[in-house]
């Protein structure tokens, strides 16, 4: 999944972890060997496990309202079009899917049904999976929520109107070219044939594949599969005011300023294991910047009491004032995020792979963390596969970054002289307008010009930056990007990433890579049962950071925030990487 532009975000596996409260200010930061410990195999629930109401938080009260603090507003609404993070946290509150992931208070993670019964059943081989959907289940509106839903938004999914979500599902059903298959959606009266999806009766899906899909329930746990009910789609509208099925709907929302949310009437406890519903609602002011956040928190005075952070982190300046002071630590969460932050190429303009390579030794690792909160905010990376995920190999440095954070300039200039560059080379370097993207752009900016380039530095809109680098034909030469797992398996990392086939605007292989080697063996791998398949991805991992290079590992993130002294249930989440969304309450509504 990809990570928000100011911080990493929604994924499958970041580190539980919560700071301690005897406020020494020793090094509280996250290892790699914290974060391996946290790589366990998700569970699929049965219905019992998939019954409602979710598990009482101790000590929860109901009532009041909390502030959500953010910079810049959400990406997507429209759950077909999220696949950023922050908008991912946001369709927590609001949408429901098929499936849903449910943390126990150690951070270990069930799939279990949110709309449906249970995780699903699959068939022997694992093509066929079926889901029978709960009873009662209604959108705010208080229609019912059927299984022409679920087929409704499975099949918008193949619409030239949906841009930025997530591909597994499609392309599982009807392959790579998925958008041949229904290039209309549902919108012209068309349909998946029954042997690809098939809705026998109003209560039951089922979906038939031509290769096992033993990962189906994770990824039908994404956002991006969340229910959009028939009736109330309104097509590039619903972006702006989706329709509900989750405990809180929108009562009003201005573009670029706030979003108010309050309970939805029709949510029934009942049939969720996964949320509650103890506050009013949730007013999201989407202006604060970064530094504002971490002032108004570490000062915990008036509404700030109330307030979180939701996908932001503590400004990197202050995190020393969090970590060194008792009583404000004692209110942060910290943890490994699943994300790599990597330096993106475009290999349609960057042809020349000792141009990558020379600009991968020379970038200074070290700079760019404390950009972004230093030991607490991330460090080198080696590789493009996160400590968070099986199989992670923390040896592994072919770049020599671990060893060499701050970059290796001389190395660089010998590989671009060895490519014959003329100095005074022009790159045009994308980023996005947060204070930690402006301050790397400094950084990189600085450090490309001294091997030799002349970098023009372009800055975009937090809100529009994926969707920007996301066109094909964009005229950027390299754009950090930072991408995480959707569950636990590098298939989630390295299909969408750097598979060849998918190469088309608003898809996520940012770097145009198309290798002949590395698609098959996305293939190969994609048919073997997950553990069987780490060392084919491990051997696919390895041609594409060392024998392409279409993306330079820069650092593994992580996280800190905070939130104010009147609310309660804040922990990290595992499968948000974030303060968890779902178990909030105020201590004094």
């Amino acid at each position: 999944m990809r990570a928000i532009v100011v911080a990493a975000a929604a994924g499958s596996m970041a580190l539980t972890g919560c700071s301690s409260n005897d406020g020494n200010a020793t090094d509280e930061s996250k290892k790699q060997t914290d974060a391996a410990a946290q790589s366990k195999p998700v569970k699929y629930g049965d219905a019992a496990a998939s019954t409602g109401p979710a598990a009482e938080v101790p000590g929860a009260k109901s009532g009041g309202t909390i502030n959500v603090y953010t910079q810049s507003d959400l990406s997507h609404m429209d759950p077909g079009q999220i696949y950023v993070s922050d908008a991912g946290q946001f369709a927590n509150l609001i949408h429901r899917g098929l499936t849903n992931f449910q943390e126990d208070d150690k951070g270990n993670l069930t799939v279990v049904g949110d709309i449906a019964t249970d995780a699903g059943k699959p068939s022997a081989d694992k093509k066929t999976w079926t889901y029978t959907l709960k009873e009662g289940i209604k959108d705010q509106n208080g229609n019912l929520i059927t299984s022409a839903d679920v087929r409704h938004s499975i099949e918008r999914m193949y619409s030239k109107l949906i841009s930025d979500g997530p591909s597994f599902v499609q392309s599982w059903l009807s392959g790579k070219d998925y958008r041949k298959a229904l290039p209309d959606g549902p919108y012209k009266g068309k349909s998946l044939p029954d042997s690809v999806l098939a809705t026998p009766d109003a209560k039951t899906v089922v979906f038939k594949f031509t290769q096992p899909q033993p990962d189906l329930p994770q990824a039908l746990a994404m956002a991006g599969y969340s229910i959009v009910p028939k009736k109330a789609d309104t097509k590039e509208k619903y972006d702006k005011a989706p329709v509900a099925l989750g405990p809180y709907k929108i009562a009003e929302y201005k573009p670029g300023k706030s979003i108010k949310l309050v309970k939805n009437d029709q949510w029934d406890p009942k049939t969720d294991a996964v949320r509650h519903q103890y506050v009013d609602g949730y007013d999201f002011t989407l202006t604060i910047d970064q530094g504002s956040q971490t002032k108004r928190l570490i000062a915990d005075q008036g509404e700030a009491k109330n307030a979180i952070q939701f996908t932001d982190s503590v400004e990197p300046t202050m995190i020393k004032d969090v970590v060194t002071k008792p009583e404000v630590n004692k209110r942060s969460v910290k943890g490994y995020q699943p994300y790599v932050w990597q330096m993106t190429f475009n290999l349609d303009r960057i042809k020349d792979k000792r141009v990558r390579d020379a600009i991968t030794h020379a970038l200074p690792a070290q700079q760019m963390i404390a950009a972004d909160g230093g030991k607490y905010g991330g460090e080198a990376a080696g590789g493009l596969m996160g400590p968070t995920l099986p199989g992670f190999d923390p040896s592994y440095d072919p770049f020599e970054k671990l060893k060499n954070p701050n970059g290796n300039v001389a190395k660089a200039k010998e590989l671009l002289k060895e490519a014959g560059v003329a100095e005074g080379t022009k790159l045009t370097y994308a980023h996005s307008n947060t204070p930690r993207g402006q301050k790397q752009a400094v950084i990189i900016k600085k450090r490309l010009e001294e091997i030799g380039f002349d970098v023009q530095s372009k800055e975009i809109d937090r809100a529009t930056f994926y969707t920007q680098i996301g066109v094909v034909k964009n005229q950027f030469d390299l754009y950090m990007t930072g991408w995480g797992q959707d569950w636990p398996s590098p298939s989630t990392v390295i299909t969408p990433v750097y598979d060849g086939k998918l190469i088309y605007d608003g898809a996520s292989n940012y770097s145009h890579i198309n290798d002949e080697q590395v698609n098959k063996g996305i293939e190969e791998a994609l048919t073997m049962e997950p553990t069987a398949a780490l060392a084919k991805w491990k051997e696919v991992h390895k041609r594409i950071v060392e024998e392409i290079n279409p993306a330079a590992p820069v650092y593994y993130s992580k996280q800190i925030q905070l939130s104010g002294s009147n609310v309660g249930g804040v922990k990290y989440s595992t499968e948000s990487s974030y303060i968890d969304i779902n178990d909030l309450y105020l201590k004094q509504p």
